[in-house]
């Protein structure tokens, strides 16, 4: 299907041909059980947990098609695609180069977990990844980072990263949550592997928790034999419901790239807010090179604000369309101070170093009119 549009391949791409009984919408395999039919290898064996029922096969077949990758696994969260390809790529002993600014869950896993799981990691800067050759220990064994860091929005060198990795034989990772494969397909720029919160853009509605990892078939194949070990399968109807909503995924994230433009401009002129951080403004440090490596600048942005973190809360909790969550990529516009919720628990001195402060609002923008969005976080402020 690689020759239609992108529409055209979240509508049709892993569904089933000939249909299932002539439905057109790919049923509920609700069964957790299937016929043994002389199956000669273990991850073959038809189970739900092995993830590979009609409907895991049907989402991971979508899911590849729009990253453009050979395969693709689809898990119970973006944790544990995220955990579970790590452990199968590094070995024991071996280390892990990951970006110095990432989503709070992968920070603590690496900070707390990492060691007593047997692998070590360094962090690196944007402006370091010239350097990652000659910096990296001898046991370095793949590197990670994110198409737009969670929460401060980097866009860094990606495709010199992925080179580096690939001379000196690591195994690329990149999360590419925050972008989704419409804005973004970081295979085609040579990352080896691309990871997924599913829960966020890839279903869009707020209503299941899932993951994702797309790659080349023989390492797909190797991470799947991990996670039927460790357990972390997803559910059928998850699955269904992951479905449903990719088909959908390009009309709402050309929608989520234009509100957050909309809302990122007018912010940037209110007298409440200090700073404003989105790739798609001129005024990003990243802006050039996310227009180059980026389709559309994504739905989120970062505002800076001017007040006490007491303040911002109280400020927040009078917006009348947005929500305070700490989730994002759903039809709502929701806001999170970082510190209070993804980043909680982690050391304030590493905080600071990565420029993550106390006023930071991360806006996950939604799918409301953009003027009334505007109006909402302009009116709103203004009573700071």
């Amino acid at each position: 299907m690689k020759e239609l549009g992108f529409d055209s391949r979240a509508v049709h791409s892993g569904e089933s041909k000939p249909l299932k009984d002539g439905a057109i919408v790919l049923p509920i395999y609700q069964s957790s059980t299937y016929e043994y039919v002389g199956e000669d290898d273990y991850d073959l064996i038809r189970y739900a947990r092995l993830s590979n029922t009609p409907n895991h096969l049907a989402l991971a077949g979508k899911i590849s098609e729009l990253e453009g990758t050979q395969d693709a696994l689809v898990t119970a969260s973006g944790m544990a695609a995220i955990t579970t390809a790590l452990l199968t790529v590094i070995p024991h002993g071996g280390h892990l180069l990951a970006q110095q600014s990432l989503y709070g869950g992968t920070l603590q896993f690496l900070k707390d977990d990492f060691e007593d799981l047997g692998r070590t990691v360094s962090f690196f800067t944007d402006d370091q990844i010239p350097d990652l050759e000659r910096i990296a220990p001898e046991t370095t064994a793949a590197v990670y980072c994110e198409t737009i860091t969670n929460p401060l929005l980097r866009v860094a060198d990606l495709r010199g990263l992925a080179r580096v990795a690939s001379k000196c034989g690591w195994v690329s990772l990149i999360d590419n949550t925050f972008a989704s494969p419409l804005n973004c397909n970081p295979v085609s720029f040579g990352f080896d592997l691309v990871l997924h919160s599913a829960t966020k853009y890839l279903n869009g509605h707020s209503d299941i928790i899932a993951g994702a990892v797309a790659g080349k078939k023989d390492v797909i194949r190797r991470i799947r034999h991990k996670l039927n070990h460790l357990g972390g399968s997803l559910d059928t109807h998850a699955c269904f419901l992951l479905q449903r909503g990719l088909k959908t995924l390009g009309l709402r994230v050309r929608q989520h790239n234009q509100s957050a433009m909309d809302l990122a401009e007018s912010l940037s002129s209110h007298p409440r807010v200090s700073r404003v951080i989105y790739p798609g403004l001129k005024s990003h440090p990243d802006h050039a090179r996310a227009s180059e490596i980026l389709n559309g600048f994504g739905g989120m942005l970062s505002i800076e604000v001017d007040g006490s973190p007491e303040q911002i809360d109280r400020c927040l909790s009078r917006l009348k369309l947005a929500v305070i969550a700490p989730s994002l990529g759903g039809v709502e516009t929701l806001v999170t101070r970082p510190v209070t919720t993804s980043h909680r628990g982690i050391d304030p001195k590493f905080l600071s170093e990565i420029g993550l402060s106390e006023k930071l609002v991360r806006i996950s923008v939604g799918l409301e009119s953009s003027q009334d969005l505007v109006n909402d976080f302009r009116n709103t402020l203004q009573e700071l």
